[in-house]
């Protein structure tokens, strides 16, 4: 009865509910992350994005949105599915706690950055806001995917759907084209 009960509460807990995390255990969920996002977060393939550093906010956001359809994918949709609120957590827990650093360009400076982006991602493409996602060092058919799905109605977000939808495709390769070409290093900073 006590089971049961707990269970039952446990899905009333109100949005937004912060849960206590722990990295050791979203290490072995990432486990299942590996293949596309690697366990230190670097993709391994060009449409996945590489996640190691990024905001924990951030993260879970984007799974909770991929479990509850509001962000649909046909693997990370499946994958979220099968997480409770306290695997994300712990997941988002162990992809954050890497450290991520990127470089510009050589010859360039934070002046020639894409200006609509900087504010939120950063003219190094690393994240200034703990609800937007590092775009630094991501591919250019990634980056561009996402934008467009901005554009097109197929992602929302309040401050996304409003900028994507006034760039054509030469501004949305601009910018994929920015934030591409910087070199990034992912570390565990536990590691020496």
């Amino acid at each position: 009865m006590r089971i049961l009960l707990v269970v039952i509460l446990g899905g009333l807990l109100p949005a937004g509910t912060a849960f206590a995390q722990d990295i050791d255990a979203g290490r072995k969920i990432a486990g299942m992350c590996r293949t596309c996002h690697g366990l230190d977060g670097f993709a391994r393939i060009p449409i996945a994005p590489h996640i190691g550093g990024e905001p924990a906010e951030y993260i879970e956001m984007q799974l909770h949105a991929f479990r509850n359809g509001s962000r649909e994918h046909e693997m990370m949709t499946v994958v979220a599915s099968g997480l409770n609120d306290q695997q994300i957590s712990d997941v988002a827990a162990w992809y954050n706690h890497f450290e991520i650093i990127s470089a510009l360009p050589t010859g360039k400076s934070g002046d020639d950055a894409p200006e609509l982006c900087v504010a939120c991602h950063g003219a190094n493409g690393i994240s200034e806001m703990p609800d937007a996602p590092n775009l630094a060092g991501e591919t250019n058919i990634y980056i561009e995917t996402q934008l467009k799905a901005f554009r097109n109605g197929k992602r929302h977000h309040e401050v996304m759907t409003e900028i994507a939808a006034d760039l054509d495709d030469n501004a949305i390769q601009a910018v994929a084209d920015w934030y591409s070409a910087m070199e990034i290093k992912i570390t565990d900073p536990a590691k020496p």
